[in-house]
């Protein structure tokens, strides 16, 4: 099936262009936080991948031809935690790292089978109600403790969990 809405490319162009140049994507880490700023929880997302693997990742997506980064990180956000989840997208987009993904494991922590992706990250706070869509089963909130231990580390294939530690600490939270 052909996708009909602008920028997108039909899954053999796709896999045409993952094959020949980085693709840019956007991360999100959705944050919950006190009064202060401080963060008290992160979420999590718990997904089935093709394979049929069950892990927690982070919100994430390809930005389109044509699209800003700020618009992109919207979508994706919106999509992944729902139309009321009231994302604060920081006024001033610069991530808080950028993570290169390559389908040859080891070159850096960051690993994608189908493609080499280069990945703004950043860090929202979420002060509404975060209902997964799409192809998300569920949000899981954990402390910034929690979401670092090594159960919920294991969890996160191809270099989250590495993301998600440098989102914690590029936060200030003490783990």
């Amino acid at each position: 099936m052909t996708e009909t809405t602008p920028g997108w490319l039909s899954s053999d162009d796709l896999e045409m262009a993952r094959a020949r140049m980085p693709i840019l994507y956007v991360e999100a880490v959705p944050v919950r936080v006190d009064d202060s700023g401080e963060v008290t929880s992160v979420g999590l997302l718990l997904r089935i991948g093709p394979d049929g693997t069950v892990s927690r990742t982070l919100v994430s997506g390809r930005v389109l031809h044509h699209e800003r980064v700020r618009d992109a990180l919207l979508r994706h956000l919106e999509k992944d935690l729902g139309p009321v989840a009231l994302p604060r997208v920081p006024a001033s987009l610069q991530p808080f790292t950028v993570a290169e993904y390559f389908p040859t494991q080891g070159i850096t922590p960051y690993h994608d089978p189908r493609q080499h992706a280069v990945s703004l990250a950043y860090i929202v706070p979420v002060t509404g109600d975060c209902r997964p869509r799409q192809d998300a089963l569920d949000l899981v909130w954990f402390s910034p403790q929690e979401a670092v231990s090594a159960a919920v580390q294991s969890e996160m294939p191809g270099g989250h969990g590495v993301l998600l530690k440098q989102a914690l600490a590029h936060a200030g939270c003490v783990i």
